[in-house]
């Protein structure tokens, strides 16, 4: 008797999965206008706050090797553009930011579908169903990413370009995995990076 429910449910977390993929990597960036992106021949990083304790103990997704393995990945995509690693002498300042957010996605009666609302890091970060109270319904959890790279002027500390990128954390990765996924991400930030041109317009 639970054959149907069960294939149900099946279909769903599948119907979600691939949805998922599609939907939820997502990328936009920014820039100020009239920067002479071709005249910047130098970077550095620049170190951010650290982590929130309760961020710190409830995901390895964001952590100091982590972050080694995201600065790599933005390193290669700069020298790949011509510029040069210099932390004496830089003429731009990369700093990056990770956020994460959990997405939940009801499945009633009538399908899957909405609603859907944002939980913090209490909420959970693995992905799946559980029972919800809307007429037994069913509640799938999936906990999204978001990676922030910022370029500031080292000298006025200016902003000059954003690049986002929000896909799906995969918390359970193997550390080969994580690398080939953190190269791929950062290569979708840097994708439109306005390297060998004046900036003359630029929201998306």
């Amino acid at each position: 008797m639970r054959t149907i429910p069960r294939l149900c449910i099946g279909l769903a977390v599948s119907a979600i999965s691939l949805g998922s993929m599609a939907a939820l990597a997502q990328d936009s960036y920014d820039y100020r206008r009239g920067v002479n992106f071709a005249g910047i021949r130098t970077f550095a990083f620049k170190e951010t706050a650290p982590m929130a304790p309760e961020a710190y103990k409830t995901t390895t997704y964001d952590s100091p090797i982590q972050r080694e393995r995201t600065q790599a990945a933005i390193a290669a995509q700069l020298e790949a553009r011509g510029l040069r690693h210099d932390d004496q002498h830089p003429d731009v300042y990369i700093v990056t930011h990770r956020t994460y957010k959990t997405d939940y996605t009801y499945y009633g009666p009538y399908g899957w579908g909405g609603p859907y609302w944002w939980g913090g890091y209490y909420a959970g970060y693995y992905p799946g169903w559980g029972y919800g109270g809307y007429g037994g319904g069913y509640v799938y959890e999936e906990l999204l990413g978001t990676l922030t790279v910022d370029m500031q002027d080292a000298r006025t500390g200016e902003l000059l370009w954003r690049g986002i990128e929000t896909g799906r954390v995969h918390q359970s990765s193997k550390p080969y995995k994580r690398d080939k996924r953190v190269n791929d991400e950062v290569s979708e930030v840097f994708k439109h990076f306005p390297s060998g041109a004046v900036a003359t317009s630029g929201v998306r």
